[in-house]
């Protein structure tokens, strides 16, 4: 699933392993630290490889979205005959970073700032705040999910059974919740009720619980649907 960003764990786990490859890794570095878009020629002639080779390791970064890519002319030459427009690249903008277990610290960074912001203008108390956009980032996260499982499994939150209930394998703010439980659990439990009321799951199951599973939130189970007679 794609986190706020846009970028999937999967794209994410890929593009990280792309970098394995220590001569791949190294035409990463020489664009990195360019402060101008480079070619084929001039990694290559940075690394003391083929113009081919350095092609093939450029692209595939880009393919990776490590690079970002732009068509300029080099050179001084103008006018007729000065040929197309070479490819260059220059490193991505975009943060790109694999953890395992799953945590989603950037999450909780953007809804803490959200809630400032909204505080600082008035509209209501920070911890108030601070569940609406916590609740609206989980409604947002659970985007197209067939139901409440399927979104917490995507989010990499391990939903698994306890009983007749579901709890989670893993906590999404574990190092922050160590420090500012209290705080950091209220953020989850908002963000997993958003999650909920956004696949048409009820909100109302989800409860906090500091014993459940790995992480504080536990959700019953459904509530029976009560039949009229006909």
């Amino acid at each position: 699933m794609a986190s706020d960003d846009g970028v999937s764990f999967e794209q994410r786990l890929s593009a990280v392993s792309a970098l394995a490859d220590p001569l791949r890794r190294r035409a990463y570095e020489v664009v990195a630290r360019s402060l101008e878009p480079l070619g084929h020629d001039a990694v290559a002639t940075t690394l003391g490889i083929p113009r081919s080779t350095a092609a093939f390791h450029l692209n595939r970064l880009a393919a990776e979205g490590l690079l970002d890519v732009e068509f300029r002319r080099l050179g001084e030459r103008i006018g007729p005959g000065q040929g197309r427009p070479a490819k260059v690249y220059r490193r991505t903008d975009a943060d790109l970073a694999v953890q395992l277990p799953r945590r989603l610290y950037e999450v909780a960074g953007r809804i803490m700032a959200g809630a400032i912001a909204d505080a600082a203008d008035g509209e209501a108390p920070v911890m108030d705040s601070m569940r609406v956009v916590a609740a609206t980032t989980g409604a947002r996260l659970a985007g197209a999910s067939a139901d409440l499982d399927e979104a917490l499994a995507r989010l990499g939150m391990e939903p698994m059974a306890d009983g007749p209930d579901l709890v989670l394998g893993t906590c999404p703010f574990h190092g922050l919740a160590r420090e500012n439980p209290a705080i950091v659990c209220a953020l989850n439990h908002a963000l997993v009720c958003g999650m909920a009321q956004a696949v048409g799951d009820d909100p109302d199951r989800v409860r906090l619980d500091p014993g459940a599973g790995r992480c504080c939130v536990r959700i019953g189970p459904p509530t029976p649907v009560q039949r009229v007679p006909s």
